[in-house]
């Protein structure tokens, strides 16, 4: 016998998987998060969503992507996105411009010093002897740049800014410079150093390992998620469904290898090598959720203002208060 239903009681099941899917509507809670297109923040956004942890954490998650990190910028301070992942530095800039931008730690995971093989590089003493050749990713004032010259400073009283022959520029054509010998060493993101350790190059400097003669003394995040306070307050569910969605990829990345195989494409690897070397430093880049590294992140401002000025900075050589976010879960 056929499956039917009388037309009123037909109508007010229509009405009620209406009311329902409203109400699940109305339950989910938008975060726009804007990227760039091939960051390295894709990979946790691609497992949040492939596992439904948006869902599970009552998101509907927008990702934007977009091509460069100032186009990022442009979009939380345009209120084109809720969300976008930057350094404490932009941060604190903006809050003593008027903004109420604020963060919470993303990755401890940094860069490091690779020289290629056959350059007869060896040690950090190799490059502050002079006449070496060193690409430097992103401009005079990046984060780890200043680091490795304040390192030099310190430690032999030269700045490798003087002793090097320097190329800025983006990671994927200084990676080809250096394979190539057109330079004999880069300092270069922590992905990249990834893919550069698996082709055979020799790691010099890591960044971490500059901080404790910086006074620094610990590994720190660089980088983290970036939103409005008064967004945050305004969404808390938002937010916190985001972090725990979050949260929750990162553990999974932590833990499974075979979701590294899953995300293989997405995160450019060329062969096993690249894929466990990528996943290695990703994992070891995880901050630990228990520690507070506040005291180090105003520490590592310090030194960075003192050696990167006004132009890195602003004017004022201190971290603006609320540049880290207070009230995380």
């Amino acid at each position: 016998m056929p499956f039917s239903l009388r037309p009123a009681v037909l109508a007010a099941l229509i009405c009620a998987l209406q009311a329902c899917f409203a109400t699940a509507s109305a339950a989910s809670d938008t975060v726009r998060v804007a990227v760039l297109k091939f960051g390295t923040v894709n990979w946790e956004l691609d497992v949040v969503q492939h596992h439904g942890l948006d869902d599970v954490h009552g998101l509907d998650l927008e990702i934007v992507p977009l091509t460069n990190k100032d186009a990022t910028a442009i979009a939380l301070l345009s209120d084109a996105a809720d969300i976008i992942v930057t350094d404490w530095i932009w941060v604190s800039r903006q809050r003593r411009a008027g903004k109420d931008f604020t963060l919470i730690p993303y990755s401890n995971a940094a860069g490091s010093i690779m020289a290629h093989p056959d350059s007869g590089i060896e040690t950090v003493d190799d490059l502050l002897a002079g006449g070496r050749r060193l690409g430097v990713v992103g401009s005079s004032i990046d984060k780890s740049w200043l680091m490795v010259r304040a390192f030099g400073l310190k430690t032999a009283g030269r700045d490798m800014a003087d002793t090097a022959e320097l190329s800025f520029g983006a990671p994927p054509l200084l990676n080809q410079m250096l394979l190539r010998e057109d330079l004999d060493a880069v300092l270069t993101f922590w992905n990249f150093t990834a893919r550069l350790r698996a082709q055979g190059m020799r790691e010099i400097l890591p960044v971490p390992d500059v901080l404790p003669s910086l006074g620094v003394g610990e590994t720190l995040p660089l980088i983290g998620y970036v939103f409005s306070e008064a967004w945050a307050r305004a969404n808390p569910d938002a937010l916190n469904g985001f972090l725990a969605a979050t949260r929750d990829a990162r553990s999974i990345l932590a833990a499974d290898d075979g979701e590294w195989e899953r995300i293989r494409k997405r995160t450019g690897a060329r062969d096993d090598a690249m894929l466990h070397a990528l996943r290695d430093a990703f994992r070891a880049g995880i901050p630990d959720p228990t520690k507070d590294s506040s005291d180090a992140i105003h520490r590592a401002f310090a030194v960075l203002a003192d050696i990167g000025g006004r132009t890195l900075v602003g004017e004022d050589p201190e971290m603006a208060d609320g540049t880290l976010w207070q009230s995380a879960p």
